[in-house]
């Protein structure tokens, strides 16, 4: 991995930043089922090596479950967020409301960075293959909240519009 032996300035605190310190440095976001055994542990391995903490989600955390405050007070208090987009991401409801937040805490400062794992960025912003599955399957089971629905598909649409300002 080619991350640098130097703290990145990003995560240096400004001499007169006045604010409290956050608890991490990032926040990662993805689809365990996908990315944790691979990617996300090699990347998580990586963060931890060159002193930027990083939160990462328990393994044990009860699939269906809403997501807990903990875990936004994480997104909260974080100082960047890596999603990782993979091809089961967007079949968890967890996952987008961690993508909704993140958007709302972050997209301001400009400090989400998407990560395409085993999936075209195409793929994400038409939703198509499994990720228009996925909504497909969201819109049943929902039904009655489609605005909550609709909210996820935007910010998957967001996500990789910011890749786009990336390249």
């Amino acid at each position: 991995m080619g991350l640098s032996t130097q703290r990145d300035s990003a995560f240096l605190p400004s001499p007169h930043q006045s604010a409290p310190q956050p608890n991490h440095d990032v926040f990662l976001s993805f689809r365990g089922e996908d990315t944790r055994l691979s990617f996300v542990s090699h990347l998580y391995h990586e963060l931890q090596f060159r002193g930027i903490k990083t939160f990462k989600d328990d393994p044990k955390l009860e699939r269906g479950t809403p997501i807990s405050s903990e875990l936004f007070n994480a997104i909260e208090e974080s100082r960047l967020a890596i999603v990782i987009l993979s091809p089961n991401y967007a079949s968890s409801s967890w996952c987008l409301d961690e993508l909704t937040k993140i958007l709302q805490c972050m997209k301001s400062k400009g400090t989400i960075l998407p990560v395409f794992s085993n999936v075209d960025p195409s793929h994400v912003r038409k939703q198509s293959g499994s990720f228009a599955d996925a909504f497909a399957e969201h819109e049943k089971r929902f039904r009655e909240d489609i605005d909550m629905v609709k909210c996820w598909r935007d910010a998957l649409t967001e996500v990789v519009n910011l890749y786009a300002g990336i390249i």
